[in-house]
């Protein structure tokens, strides 16, 4: 009779790791399934104000558009990297914009939670709470830390989407605009779609200050699509990785070093008056390990 409920508990084992794998698989294929040529729309909306402030003034509604190359730059076993590159200017004479990145990673205990004014807690999660998710790390243009969370790829009804929802530093587009906040609560939603891929968002503008209670200023709706055409129209952005991957290698092992200390972290918003990417984007310095390493180190506050 043992021997039985052995054999019984063994297969059932068994069948739970195929599962498992099978179910990985989808996720994998789902999440490279972002990678390519895309004609993406950018759409934002300020919906709900809670300001007691009369003379408060909402963000303005955001409409652009671009062509985007989204470059596969890891693909093992429970990592997946890619590098969003925007292509602008004329036809004839296209300049490529390093964009932002995202990693995936497959059951990672390993997180970097944002807090508020440059400063990332480092959380450590037991095994069981991440089993079978991913994590979605994402980078600022420089590949310096932006925001992560964790969660599981679902797969139903003929759908494929990942949502999750994180603390996260004001976008580009606001915090040259705004001060009255300092924390984008984002709820994020990835979803395959038959167009390529969609990127919806319901954030939370929110004022963090230690030791008081989030206070919500208001609330807006992102709705990103990603709209996937020939990669033929994106060779500008294919021949600058090639030329330049080399140099954002040496740049992503250094964050790594510095993320690897798993210990709080605050950066430095400028040295010497200059930001980071500013530093990086030059096309003439910065392109070796000796000169690379020392420069991000000086952005990481001791």
């Amino acid at each position: 009779m043992k021997q039985i409920v052995l054999s019984a508990f063994l297969a059932l084992v068994f069948l739970s790791s195929v599962v498992a794998q099978s179910k990985k698989k989808q996720d994998q294929a789902a999440i490279k399934d972002m990678c390519g040529c895309y004609e993406v729309t950018f759409n934002f909306a300020e919906t709900f104000e809670y300001s007691e402030d009369s003379t408060y003034i909402p963000s303005k509604v955001k409409h652009d558009k671009g062509l985007e190359w989204v470059q596969l730059v890891e693909d093992s076993k429970d990592k997946i990297s890619m590098q969003h590159l925007l292509i602008v200017g004329s036809k004839d004479n296209p300049y490529i914009v390093k964009h932002w990145r995202q990693d995936w990673e497959y059951q990672n205990t390993d997180l970097y939670e944002y807090n508020h004014d440059n400063n990332w807690t480092y959380v450590s999660l037991p095994k069981d709470k991440v089993k079978g998710q991913w994590s979605q790390k994402v980078f600022q243009v420089d590949d310096s830390p932006r925001y992560e969370g964790s969660a599981s790829w679902v797969h139903v009804d003929g759908k494929s989407y990942w949502e999750d929802e994180t603390s996260a530093p004001l976008p580009r587009r606001e915090y040259t605009k705004r001060s009255d906040y300092n924390v984008t609560v984002r709820r994020n939603r990835h979803e395959i779609t038959n167009y390529g891929w969609l990127h919806e968002q319901d954030n939370d503008k929110v004022v963090r200050k230690d030791g008081k209670t989030d206070v919500v200023l208001a609330q807006e709706k992102g709705y990103n699509t990603y709209m996937k055409v020939d990669n033929s129209r994106c060779k500008a952005a294919q021949d600058y990785w090639k030329e330049n991957q080399a140099k954002w290698a040496i740049v992503r092992a250094k964050w790594d070093e510095v993320f690897a200390r798993n210990k709080d972290l605050s950066l430095e918003e400028k040295v010497d008056n200059k930001v980071l990417f500013k530093y990086l984007f030059d096309k003439e310095n910065y392109k070796t390990a000796e000169e690379i390493n020392p420069l991000i180190e000086s952005f990481v506050k001791q």
